[in-house]
């Protein structure tokens, strides 16, 4: 019960590596709020459901408020909302750009902005946002979710200073996943996925309860002297 009493705020919480770390906060004892544009793809008591499009900066202080009132405070902050629309960059269209920076870049900061603060005035809490294996090597076709999830690196290691500079615990972290079986990968043939899987000193793709076991180290006080660091969980890959 690692997270006996917490308050714990997932986005991008329906299913894949979202719903894998909310329903595993959930067992180590924590209250989550699970934050997707779409429905919960299970069950948990202990997960709460709540429409949101992390984009949308007003909905996003609305949202804040309601926990606020209702739990009375953020320990726990999961910045895992984000989409891909990949094509080369000589034909990416604007709205392709827009979309990713939008949804990966300005949902991290749109939350984080007012939680971090929250959590400065209340005593201490965990921020951990999942980045990408792109952000650490670049992919073809991905210039836009690239240049997102760099930029969530370099908002990790901005925040683990301000949020920290008055003496206050707030950590902040990311995590890089590598191929991970979520849906989408669900759909790339076979000889894909095993192409992939040999990039990987492991020789195999991840799991997602592997990606949530990562997230769950750096919210716990397991990871108490642990701050502005992007852990990589990619099977040792090589890109």
């Amino acid at each position: 019960m690692r997270l006996e009493n917490k308050v714990a705020v997932v986005t991008g919480a329906a299913k894949g590596l979202g719903g894998a770390m909310a329903q595993l906060f959930a067992v180590e004892g924590a209250k989550v709020i699970g934050v997707d544009m779409a429905e919960l793809s299970y069950t948990n008591e202990n997960v709460e459901y709540y429409a949101l499009n992390v984009t949308d900066t007003e909905a996003c202080r609305t949202f804040v408020d309601y926990v606020k009132e209702k739990y009375g405070r953020i320990d726990i902050l999961i910045n895992n909302a984000g989409i891909t629309r990949d094509a080369m960059t000589r034909k990416m269209t604007d709205e392709q750009w827009d979309l990713v920076i939008d949804v990966d870049l300005k949902g991290v900061f749109n939350l984080t902005r007012l939680v971090g603060p929250m959590m400065e005035a209340d005593g201490g809490g965990s921020i951990v946002s999942i980045s990408s294996v792109v952000a650490e090597f670049g992919n073809i076709g991905q210039a836009n979710y690239a240049a997102a999830k760099a930029g969530v690196i370099g908002l990790t290691k901005t925040w683990a200073k301000e949020f920290a500079r008055k003496g206050v615990p707030v950590r902040v972290n990311c995590i890089t996943p590598g191929y991970t079986m979520t849906d989408i990968l669900k759909t790339v043939p076979q000889e894909l996925l095993d192409q992939f899987a040999k990039m990987t000193m492991l020789g195999r793709l991840g799991q997602p309860e592997e990606i949530a076991k990562a997230a769950l180290f750096l919210a716990s006080e397991d990871a108490s002297y642990v701050t502005g660091h992007v852990l990589s969980v990619n099977g040792g890959m090589r890109l």
